[in-house]
């Protein structure tokens, strides 16, 4: 039997219409959510993915703005920037494109933004708020695995998860959703011993470290949701996760193709955190 796919170009569309409703009664209010994008340097990769997050705003009635900046632009004109955007009431998000040039520090990035304009999730009071489970701005992968376990009928509660990958992006904040959600969470890793025999026990498998197939179909167990987060490019030129998906689909209950399928969720979850922090900023609920 083979595993129900999980569409997330179609449950990325249907929260995107609950979002253009709620902007669209905004606006007849006078209010509109704005978003501004900072890229700095001409990664080509970071100019799909900048382009991309404008096309969704503009598609959602958004006000949006993208800066591009220079490669050599220092660290101190981008903080300058970022404070000038925390001060600029019409815009309700802030996101710098990452990565960024070797010259300018991540962290003092991320630590400029303020909290409540941090529609990445990634300052370290949003990872805070997330931790000790305090209404937060979610990270936007994250947020989006539970979407998609959410709107498929795949609650996670009661259920074991296991999640390979302890990046600070998607492993980590992933694992705290899940815990929030009231599973029971498994967190494995590079140095985690016996890999296979830990995700044979996961009623949910979530896998996110950036090496393609990893995940063969003796590793799942049978009727197991298969969260695939990993995005890979192949010699061929083909995208592939980090799920062997021909291998695992006749196994699991459930699985998430590459691509289509948490791929449409981040910036979906984007313009829901843009949303929700406009909201707030107007002493909305």
């Amino acid at each position: 039997m083979s595993a129900k796919i999980i569409d997330g170009k179609a449950i990325a569309a249907a929260i995107r219409q609950e979002i253009r409703e709620e902007v669209e009664h905004l606006k007849s209010r006078g209010i509109c959510p704005g978003l501004v994008v900072i890229l700095v340097g001409e990664d080509p990769a970071s100019q799909v993915y900048v382009r991309n997050k404008a096309k969704a705003c503009e598609e959602l009635g958004y006000r949006s703005e993208v800066v591009r900046l220079a490669a050599d632009t220092t660290q101190q004109k981008l903080l300058e920037l970022i404070e000038q955007y925390n001060r600029d009431p019409a815009f309700h998000g802030i996101l710098v494109q990452l990565p960024l040039p070797k010259h300018i520090e991540e962290k003092a990035v991320i630590d400029a933004i303020s909290v409540e304009k941090d529609v990445d999730g990634f300052h370290p009071v949003s990872v805070g708020n997330l931790m000790i489970g305090d209404d937060a701005l979610l990270p936007c992968t994250p947020s989006g695995v539970i979407e998609l376990l959410k709107r498929t009928g795949n609650p996670p509660a009661g259920k074991h998860a296991v999640v390979i990958g302890r990046s600070n992006i998607v492993g980590k904040p992933v694992s705290m959703l899940l815990l929030r959600e009231n599973a029971t969470v498994t967190i494995c890793h590079s140095r985690t011993p016996n890999l296979p025999e830990i995700t044979k026990q996961a009623d949910i498998l979530v896998v996110a470290v950036g090496k393609a197939n990893l995940v063969k179909r003796d590793w799942v167990k049978p009727g197991a949701v298969v969260i695939d987060v990993g995005v890979n490019r192949l010699d061929s030129g083909k995208l592939a996760g980090d799920v062997d998906f021909d291998d695992v689909v006749g196994t699991a209950g459930w699985i998430t193709p590459v691509p289509g399928g948490v791929g449409p969720m981040t910036i979906t979850m984007l313009m829901a955190n843009t949303l929700k922090s406009c909201k707030r900023a107007n002493g909305l609920p």
